[in-house]
């Protein structure tokens, strides 16, 4: 829900930035690479230690070449499949390395194991809802749903909660609930949002075998070979 109204209110934001980025002879390839090791080494250094404020400042001051470097393709006149593939691909890395930082916190130092196997579950059911409306649309479907929690709303619940959490190591009393809480509603959500795009393709997927006048077959159409990612 996020995506569709705050994306455009930060492309406008963002867009004299990546003018004067495009000026400066930087490709919009760089910048998703740049991005994606600086929400990584936020992520990976910062999280597994606990210190969840400046993780989640150093990540903030990345994740926007999401942004950044679609609004340069478009400006610069260079979109193309390959850096659609590209943003694509290395969002899930960047997403990968954020819950894996929480994981890997609640494994080691914080010693929760059931906030770890959260933390994991947020990781893996955000892959399969964004896999979910990717192969969706390779085989022709809109999958036309916004999902409870998507990419956006994921990240701005977690990094706020955790960004906030860091405060108690300034003194803050009791601010540490606020991740554990914030990666349930995650998880939660996740679940809701992988469900509704899955009931989505389900009836799209009927009224488009419908519409080309055959019936689907018993346990559903045709499958390829699994290794579609």
């Amino acid at each position: 829900m996020l995506n569709k109204y705050a994306r455009a209110f930060f492309t406008r934001v963002l867009t004299p930035f990546a003018a004067f980025l495009l000026r400066r002879g930087v490709s919009p390839d760089a910048v998703t690479l740049i991005g994606t090791a600086g929400v990584m080494a936020g992520a990976l250094v910062f999280f597994p230690r606990g210190e969840f404020f400046w993780g989640t400042i150093v990540i903030t001051l990345f994740v926007f070449s999401d942004l950044v470097d679609g609004n340069m393709a478009r400006q610069a006149g260079i979109s193309s499949r390959w850096g659609a593939f590209l943003d694509s691909t290395l969002d899930r890395v960047a997403d990968g390395a954020i819950f894996g930082g929480f994981a890997l916190w609640y494994a080691g130092s914080g010693d929760n194991n059931v906030l770890c196997a959260v933390a994991i579950f947020c990781l893996a059911s955000g892959q399969v809802v964004s896999y979910t409306k990717a192969r969706g649309e390779s085989i022709g479907l809109p999958v036309a749903v916004n999902g409870l929690v998507e990419r956006a709303e994921r990240l701005v619940i977690s990094l706020v909660a955790a960004g906030l959490a860091g405060l108690g190591a300034f003194g803050v009393p009791g601010i540490g609930i606020l991740l554990p809480i914030a990666l349930w509603i995650v998880a939660v959500g996740s679940a809701v949002t992988l469900g509704q795009r899955v009931v989505t393709v389900r009836r799209e997927s009927a009224e488009a075998d419908a519409a080309a006048g055959r019936a689907p077959t018993p346990g559903g159409t045709s499958r390829g070979s699994g290794t579609t990612s």
